[in-house]
């Protein structure tokens, strides 16, 4: 079967999908002859949707030995072997899947024409669910906390039921793909098969060629003498900016020009000042990361990393390199946002720490009704509701309000940076002054500023209720936000 008939079978399959008519689009895809990966993967997707799961295996299967990095099609084999209650075969279909994703947070299939981002932290969950399921609830627990480090705000509520069930040895829901999701023909190719009917001859008006007064149609000549004969470069080719380098090191940021990763990631250095910082770009963000935390990647080599994703250096990181003036991530249009977070060089950032922990920036030597109403607006909070203090517990001498004189609040600001507690009215009745001894029962690790890190064993004082999910509270010196199911309540007598 040719190329375009092969396209043009795939395209009115798919059509069929939109119009609901399932059984006629499946008969269009297995009358595909030598159907490519994702045509082997849609009509693994239409038999999953008809439960037939002996031939979604079976079209899966295809798929994966078309193209072994489909890390989808290993996800969908892998929730096939679940129906089918064959556990291990889904355990290790799910590891395939998260070893394909090479420690990204997500792949996102828009490119190749399926409308589906795949995220880590779920093929983590329905790898925990298959470990359940063989009673291996100690290898669960572990791969719902690995999936905490890759959580995104979209995905944390599913993360913390599927942990809350785990804690009690209850099995849960798995993560499924959407099966009437499936992969098109490029829209650009589709385009193409239409027959077009060019009315008309074309005339040659004006040529930069002498006397040329050619009518007609005719292959495209060179209108240039010594006209360039090589073909241009790929604009993909000239699309990669910096050179490769892998993460060694989790690095946490401590401002906001800084970049979160964790080892296995792969980023592109775009600048490296003297003093050992690196301008870097990952996942269409751009930011600083410490080049020391960083190893150069051969490109050529990086086609054969197929064996898995390394395992992360067992000594300590480097030490922080100390910033010096001059370096900043390059810029362009996709970081307007980050530009507008950026306060005037004269503003003073104030660091709140409410439930959450956020920033504003005010003019220097501003006075109370200032700051007061840009909390406001960020809390979305009336300013008679919202109580600020100078330490974590709300005494009178640390109360700021309009009587305060802000000389005094000011001077405390550490260069351009200064940290403020912030409680709503109904918190300040009970949250700040009830310090309620917790003990951690596993250690929370987390890349993000705002969270509480801690080990197994810890004793963590709280300071507040979040939500029903999460806690805020101080260990070791550090005041942040943790799951609340990773903690219990010291006995009385232990106190």
């Amino acid at each position: 079967m040719s190329f375009v008939d092969t396209l043009r079978q795939w395209d009115m399959a798919v059509t069929c999908v939109e119009r609901q008519d399932l059984s006629e689009a499946l008969k269009i895809f297995l009358s595909i002859q030598d159907p490519n990966s994702k045509i082997s993967f849609d009509i693994g997707c239409l038999h999953f949707l008809n439960k037939d799961l002996d031939a979604a295996e079976k079209a899966f299967d295809c798929s994966i030995r078309k193209d072994e990095h489909l890390a989808v099609a290993f996800f969908q084999r892998g929730m096939t072997f679940y129906k089918k209650k064959r556990y291990e075969e889904s355990l290790a279909d799910f590891q395939q899947a998260f070893k394909a994703l090479r420690g990204n947070q997500l792949i996102d299939y828009k490119v190749l024409g399926l409308r589906y981002k795949l995220y880590a932290c779920e093929v983590l969950i329905n790898m925990a669910l298959s470990e359940a399921q063989l009673g291996n609830w100690e290898e669960a627990h572990k791969n719902l906390v690995k999936a905490l480090n890759y959580k995104t705000d979209a995905k944390l509520n599913i993360i913390d039921k599927a942990l809350d069930s785990a804690l009690k040895q209850k099995l849960f829901k798995p993560v499924e793909f959407p099966s009437k999701v499936l992969f098109k023909p490029n829209k650009h190719y589709v385009a193409e098969l239409e027959k077009k009917d060019y009315l008309g001859k074309a005339k040659v008006v004006a040529s930069v060629v002498p006397q040329d007064a050619f009518s007609g149609f005719a292959p495209l000549q060179p209108q240039v003498q010594d006209g360039p004969t090589s073909p241009k470069e790929p604009e993909v080719l000239r699309a990669l900016e910096g050179e490769a380098h892998t993460v060694l090191f989790q690095f946490v940021p401590e401002t906001s020009d800084e970049l979160a990763v964790v080892p296995g990631n792969v980023v592109f250095v775009l600048q490296k000042g003297a003093d050992n910082w690196a301008s870097v770009i990952f996942n269409g963000r751009r930011g600083l990361v410490p080049y020391n935390y960083l190893e150069r990647l051969e490109m050529s080599m990086a086609s054969k990393q197929n064996e898995g994703i390394p395992q992360p250096p067992s000594q300590e990181p480097p030490t922080r390199p100390k910033r010096k003036p001059g370096l900043t991530p390059r810029s362009d249009s996709s970081d307007s946002e980050r530009k507008e977070e950026q306060p005037p060089d004269n503003s003073l950032i104030v660091k709140v720490r409410f439930t959450f922990t956020f920033a504003v920036s005010v003019p220097p030597g501003s006075p109370y009704a200032i700051l007061i109403e840009k909390i406001s607006r960020k809390l979305n909070l009336p300013m008679t509701a919202i109580t600020l203090s100078l330490t974590p517990e709300v005494t009178g001498p640390s109360v700021i309000n309009d009587s305060t004189d802000m000389e005094s609040v000011w001077s405390r600001a550490s260069g351009v940076h200064i940290t403020l507690w912030c409680y709503a009215k109904e918190q300040t009745d009970h949250s700040p002054n009830i310090e309620v001894p917790l003990v951690a029962l596993y250690s929370y690790e987390s890349s993000n500023p705002e969270d509480l890190k801690f080990h197994r064993g810890d004793t963590i004082t709280i300071i507040s209720r979040v939500n029903q999910d999460w806690l805020e509270g101080q260990c070791n010196g550090d005041t942040g936000i943790f799951p609340a199911s990773f903690v219990e309540e010291v006995p009385v007598n232990d106190q």
